[in-house]
This record gives structure tokens, sequence and C-alpha cells, in this order.
């Protein structure tokens, strides 16, 4: 039996990419440069609202809840989905380190339960790395993913949908980023996904989960 669920689902293990190229993030999240700050006029009319940093939390099981979703139900998209975040997230990083931005946040005043929930993500996130904005590029990934499918869940479909720009539009009302960042990832992902499908780079990790599987199902371990 565990033997069948490796073999079924051993492709699970590219998503360890994610977190491995996060590791990048964490060195760059520095000021090491001269950041600079890209609000727009915009921006300063866009008010602070603390509530949104529950959405802005919950992407972190957002994108892998719906990414564990592709894989058990379009494959393609998994990997097509999967390769973008990884692309993407590379040239965020290469703009993090030749073109550091900065967005200025609020004083936090209180004690309640939203400001705390922001106090914690403003102590373990430092205010750079802003464009463009990895929290609406990976999110718009799924976005995009789920509108490019056949899949036929209207629940999971409006869900994606509506919990996605919840989570786009809680990175500016919570300061963590500008309009201009989350334009930038929208850009991105719409470029980088013309760019796979174009090449048809999922389609080399279909065949060569094909042809694995029966190594795998045959193998002793």
């Amino acid at each position: 039996m565990v033997k069948k669920f490796a073999v079924n689902h051993y492709p699970l293990l590219y998503l360890l990419s994610i977190p491995l190229l996060h590791t990048i993030y964490n060195y760059l999240n520095t000021n090491h440069t001269e950041a600079t700050n890209i609000l727009t006029p915009v921006d300063h009319y866009i008010p602070f609202v603390p509530q949104f940093i529950i959405p802005y939390i919950g992407w972190y099981f957002f994108m892998f809840i719906y990414l564990f979703y592709f894989f058990q139900k379009d494959r393609k998209i998994y990997y097509e989905s999967l390769i973008v975040i990884n692309f993407g997230m590379i040239v965020c990083y290469l703009f993090y380190f030749f073109f550091q931005t900065t967005v200025p946040r609020p004083t936090l005043v209180g004690d309640h339960f939203f400001i705390n929930l922001v106090r914690f993500i403003y102590t373990n996130d430092q205010p750079y790395n802003c464009f463009p904005s990895i929290h609406v590029l990976t999110t718009f990934i799924i976005m995009y993913g789920m509108f490019k499918s056949g899949i036929q869940s209207y629940i999971n479909r409006y869900f994606i949908y509506i919990f996605g720009w919840l989570i786009i539009l809680s990175t500016v009302f919570v300061k963590q980023h500008s309009i201009i960042d989350g334009i930038a990832s929208i850009i991105l992902v719409l470029v980088s996904f013309a760019i796979v499908s174009k090449l048809e780079l999922a389609a080399f990790f279909i065949m060569r989960e094909k042809a694995l599987k029966p190594v795998l199902s045959s193998s002793d371990y």
C-alpha cells in the first residue's frame, strides 16, 4: 500500500522546490542596497485594514492545498503552475537583488487580535522584497491555473477566485506591497504561463512520470 502511494504520488516531491527556493528570500530580505520606495499616489489613499491579515496569512495554505488539488485533478496544470512558480520566484529574486524596494509601514497601535497578527508578520518579514510581490505571483498562478484547467468543480473554482482576490487585496491593505508590485506580478504570471505553454514543458514532466511509473512499480523499496 505504501509502495503504491509512493508510485502514484512521487511527483508531489517537486513541491519541495518552493521551500528550497524560499531560503534565498531570507538572504535578500535585508536592506543590502538603498531600497526604493515606489508607492503610487493611489497607494496613499488605500487605508490600513488589519483584518486583511487573515487572507494574507491564509496564502500559506492556499497555495499548497490547491497545488495538491491540481495534482489530483489536472496533472498538466499542476506541472505548469509549479514551473511558473519556480520561474516567477527566481525572477522576483533577481529584482530583489538588483532593484530592492520598500513599502513604509504604519505604526501599530493597540493590542487586539488582528493588530497582533500584523505585528507578528512585520516582525518576521522585513519591509523589503516588494517588487514584484511573491504573494500576488503565487496566488494569481493558482487563479490562472484554475482558469486554464478543465476542472468542473464550481465550488473550488469560485473559492479560488474570491479568496485569491482577497489575498491580492490584502497585500496593499496590510501595507506589505504597493499596487505596482501586484500589477508586475500579474504580468509576470501571464507572460510565464505563455512561455511554459508554448514550450510544452508540462508535457516533458508528464512523459517522464509515465516512463518512471513502471520502473518504480517493479523496484523493491
